[in-house]
């Protein structure tokens, strides 16, 4: 995770110093980045400039086959819903332009004072848009006074880290976290954002925190590095960060969130707070586990396997893992996983088949596969 964060430069100046930012507003939302409910967050985001020049850009979709289709969307809703003309800047892929369309779209970019992109993959548009140090012109642009209002996957793209939603959501990869272009560092906040944090597509299984459900997101905190956190962002609502005014403003229909080691503070649709109560957030104090007090080493879990009770099963577990992992701490696991089995075939007997049941998750859980079959009860580790 170190070299996650290396070789992102704020706007300089000729002599080597760093640029202020003390004007610009950065917009996160949530979702709805075309949705009557954001009409008003973009409008009064438009009447901060008085000559609005608008940019869409399509590089989150640029690997679709409905390019054209969403682009169009996008320019009929601007111009319908707010009376303005957006004009959209061409660059799907890198490897798809040539070095003056590429030039040509950033000048087009740096030329404008309202920057808008939204819907499509942000591991995609993070691939695309790291090749042209395209942070950099974000970051201009807040530093000459202007508007970047990015949406659902753009808003992604704009934390110290990334998730790649469509990879783990759509494909089964491990939850793991990609660089952002951490444009957020702007307000000051060291931390990951999360759109459509309140998402309830799923139904009957959690799609929370941008279809990532909470078991992910959680395995996904573990993996942050010390001080950052993640700010979660409610469908049709928007998080309207004024960096001359130093405040966030939470508007639309939900609610905004700063999550750090296990706490989160929430901030309610209509509040405008200081950021100064981001980056001051202390997060309680975490009580350990019993799984965090529990012994390592082969003496003391096999002393807690033999007294019973709640941690038996826990050390159990962590016996068998062991047993299954090799190298320094071996052992054998023949004997462990055959009396486990026993016990197993005791406790069904008792119709004690709660025990039952945890002993078969714990060696399940320690990578040993338990089959039942018409002659007995065979495993192996996997």
């Amino acid at each position: 995770m170190t070299n996650l964060l290396k070789g992102l430069a704020w706007p300089a100046r000729h002599d080597g110093t760093l640029l202020p930012v003390t004007q610009g507003v950065l917009a996160l939302l949530g979702s709805g980045e075309i949705a009557p409910s954001m009409t008003k967050v973009h409008r009064q985001l438009l009447r901060r400039l008085d000559d609005v020049r608008a940019v869409s850009l399509d590089t989150p979709y640029g690997f679709q086959a409905n390019v054209p289709q969403m682009t169009e969307k996008i320019a009929e809703y601007f111009a319908t819903s707010l009376n303005v003309a957006i004009k959209s800047l061409r660059y799907e892929a890198f490897e798809r332009t040539s070095e003056v369309e590429r030039a040509v779209f950033r000048q087009e970019l740096q030329a404008a004072n309202y920057v808008f992109s939204g819907p499509g993959s942000p591991s995609y548009a993070v691939a695309q848009w790291a090749q042209i140090d395209l942070q950099n012109d974000l970051r201009t642009t807040l530093v000459n006074g202007g508007v970047l209002c990015f949406a659902s996957a753009a808003a992604l793209t704009l934390g110290a880290l990334t998730v790649p939603v469509y990879e783990i959501y759509k494909v089964g990869t491990k939850p793991t976290w990609i660089p952002g272009l951490d444009v957020l560092a702007a307000a000051g906040i060291n931390g990951a954002i999360i759109p459509h944090y309140d998402n309830a597509e799923g139904g009957n299984y959690d799609t929370r925190y941008c279809y990532l459900g909470e078991s992910r997101l959680l395995e996904l905190e573990r993996q942050l590095p010390d001080g950052i956190g993640i700010l979660g962002v409610d469908e049709h609502t928007a998080a309207v960060i004024d960096l001359e005014a130093h405040t966030l403003s939470v508007l639309g229909k939900g609610g905004v969130y700063w999550r750090l080691l296990g706490s989160t503070r929430t901030f309610t649709n209509g509040s405008t707070i200081d950021l100064e109560e981001i980056k001051s957030f202390q997060p309680a104090p975490q009580a350990p586990t019993a799984r965090d007090r529990a012994p390592n080493d082969i003496a003391s879990l096999a002393e807690a396997a033999r007294r019973g009770g709640d941690e038996a099963v826990d050390a159990i577990a962590r016996l068998v893992r062991m047993a299954a992992a090799g190298g320094d701490g071996y052992i054998d696991p023949s004997n462990l996983v055959t009396n486990l089995l026993d016990l197993r075939v005791k406790a069904r007997a008792n119709r004690d088949f709660a025990l039952a049941d945890d002993l078969r998750d714990a060696l399940v859980g320690a990578d040993i596969d338990v089959m039942d079959g018409p002659d007995g009860t065979t495993w192996n580790v996997r």
